[in-house]
């Protein structure tokens, strides 16, 4: 393992051109090379875009929470390309990790283990643990490889707003802040992975995200406790407010007269002067009638990723409230529940 060498700092430090690159042979060297110098660069996976640096590198780590604006006690997550990187940062890997591994990896599972003593404590925010992930986004796993090394990130976007699922999302965030955003696409999950602890004998789930609880318990073959949030945040997303735009957003609470009661309430938010939109299920969308929707497609994995662009759309077009339709908590339906009561502050209608 090579020495922490100090971050391309004065680079990353003064205003510089951010630029989108297209995911060539040459712009995934171009953005792997400026890693090993030290640098911050945004990358896709297939839940949101990341901001990287070399997880060995204190100050490149550090750099990350200075442009985020995050807080430095919310830990980061470790991301590699093979199972053998996950040996460089964790340790006591349980037969159970494994296995959640060999089922779930590479995928939106974000597995939280012992950490080695040469993980830096800024990525783990001072805990004995660290949250390992294997990406399979295919620009994602070109990237890593080229890095050689863990590279930590949290997601690509200003801490507090919605996650960013488009390269033009990190653009319009971090727009000068960064050299690079190698662009994927968007994301084919659109919600941060799930993150399952896995570093004592009972396993639990930490954030819900891109694999449903039910498909871990499945593997797992127990019932899989989700851990309420604390004064000490144990991962990202447990602590602080999370995936908000500037509109308000409101929620639905998910029964028959969801449509009715939505409805009632945009009508009352017109009459106030307000400008809302409604997020619903394309089929709901002719039950609003003139009152403005995004149409959130046909199911809930659609749903989940259009959610994040559908925040900041609303935000692009002027929208001052957000009615998101309730969703049942089956599968991926848990994890946009999670995100919901985030942006919204807990604002349930």
């Amino acid at each position: 393992m090579r020495k922490p060498s100090k971050c391309a700092g004065s680079e990353n430090k003064r205003e510089m051109k951010t630029e989108i690159l297209q995911p060539t042979e040459e712009s995934v060297r171009t953005c792997a090379r400026y890693i090993g110098r030290g640098g911050v660069v945004a990358f896709p996976t297939e839940t949101v875009y990341g901001l990287g640096a070399d997880a060995f590198m204190p100050d490149a780590v550090r750099e990350i929470f200075r442009i985020k604006g995050r807080p430095n006690d919310n830990p980061l997550i470790v991301h590699v390309f093979s199972p053998e990187q996950i040996e460089d940062v964790a340790q006591d890997i349980s037969p159970l990790a494994r296995k959640l591994m060999q089922s779930f990896m590479p995928g939106a599972l974000t597995l939280v283990l012992k950490k080695k003593k040469g993980v830096p404590d800024c990525v783990t925010a001072g805990l004995p643990t660290v949250g390992v992930r294997m990406p399979s986004n295919p620009v994602c796993r070109k990237f890593l490889r080229a890095c050689a090394r863990p590279i930590c990130a949290p997601s690509a976007n200003t801490s507090t707003k919605p996650s960013p699922t488009t390269a033009m999302h990190v653009w319009n965030d971090l727009n000068g802040k960064i050299p690079y955003v190698l662009d994927g696409g968007s994301c084919e999950i659109g919600l941060e992975s799930t993150i399952l602890d896995v570093s004592s004998d009972v396993p639990k789930l930490l954030r819900q995200g891109g694999i449903p609880k039910e498909e871990l318990e499945r593997v797992c073959g127990m019932s899989v406790p989700v851990q309420a949030g604390g004064t000490v945040a144990l991962c990202p997303g447990m602590k602080y407010k999370h995936y908000a735009p500037k509109a308000d957003v409101l929620f639905s609470a998910y029964y028959a007269s969801m449509v009715a009661t939505i409805a009632k309430r945009y009508d009352m938010l017109v009459l106030q002067g307000k400008n809302p939109v409604i997020l619903c299920l394309h089929a709901n969308a002719e039950k609003y009638g003139a009152r403005h929707i995004f149409d959130m497609g046909e199911n809930y994995d659609s749903y989940a990723g259009k959610l994040f662009a559908c925040l900041r759309q609303a935000d692009d077009e002027k929208f001052d409230t957000v009615i998101a339709e309730g969703v049942s908590s089956d599968g991926i339906g848990a994890a946009i529940i999670n995100r919901l009561v985030k942006s919204s502050g807990g604002k349930i209608i």
